[in-house]
């Protein structure tokens, strides 16, 4: 089976439910020199992957379970925010991608922009900033919805301006492509840990199908 990005997918076994599972649904850990317990979101740190699902709750039961240290076979120690850390890490690496998405130019800012990328049919996800206005991202969300076009809302306006080096990112398209399906796969991941639709935003952003919007087909 092939991936978005054309390699071959592999499968783990999650050290919590014991399931074997894509890669991609998992985040690798490894032994760290000190005995600790190091998230590996690259998969590229030498020494024995340590697999558990990409959510909140399986990372927290193999840290108080110690099952980080059975699997190991050795007296490994997870930090008691492993999930807080791991959610960190994947939110500074999908603002990174998107950053690259903006030097490559296949991200583009900006309400009418925006809305005409969508209208367009090129638009992989709409990305809005988490505390911007009702008014405009409620216009952006119908028009996603009608296109089909996911959207995600994880970050604040302050995250996404650092991010694409802009005064004040509040509405964002990452247009369809390879530097999307690579985002897709770091933001399902992150979806595990916090929710891509905030609870403030209400009905605007949940006329949607759940599906567009935290890509596993839950509502957060």
């Amino acid at each position: 089976m092939m991936s978005r990005e054309g390699a071959i997918d592999r499968e783990r076994r999650d050290l919590v439910t014991r399931q074997v599972m894509d890669e991609s649904c998992l985040i690798r850990f490894v032994a760290g020199p000190d005995g600790s317990v190091v998230p590996d979101l690259a998969r590229k740190l030498p020494g024995r992957g340590l697999w558990v699902a990409a959510d909140r709750a399986s990372v927290e039961t193999a840290a108080a379970k110690g099952l980080f240290a059975r699997a190991a076979k050795a007296p490994l120690k997870a930090a008691p925010d492993l999930a807080d850390m791991v959610e960190r890490l994947l939110t500074r690496r999908c603002l990174e991608q998107l950053g690259l998405a903006r030097r490559e130019g296949v991200l583009i800012s900006g309400f009418e922009k925006s809305a005409a990328a969508i209208r367009s049919g090129r638009a992989a996800w709409l990305i809005e900033a988490s505390d911007g206005s009702a008014d405009g991202r409620g216009k952006l969300l119908a028009l996603a919805r009608h296109q089909a076009t996911r959207a995600c809302g994880a970050f604040t306006a302050e995250d996404l301006s650092l991010a694409l080096g802009l005064e004040n990112a509040i509405h964002a398209v990452l247009l369809t492509g390879g530097r999307a399906d690579r985002w897709t796969l770091e933001v399902e991941r992150l979806a595990g840990f916090r929710p891509l639709r905030p609870p403030e935003w209400g009905r605007d952003a949940t006329e949607g199908s759940d599906r567009d919007l935290d890509g596993r087909g839950s509502a957060p």
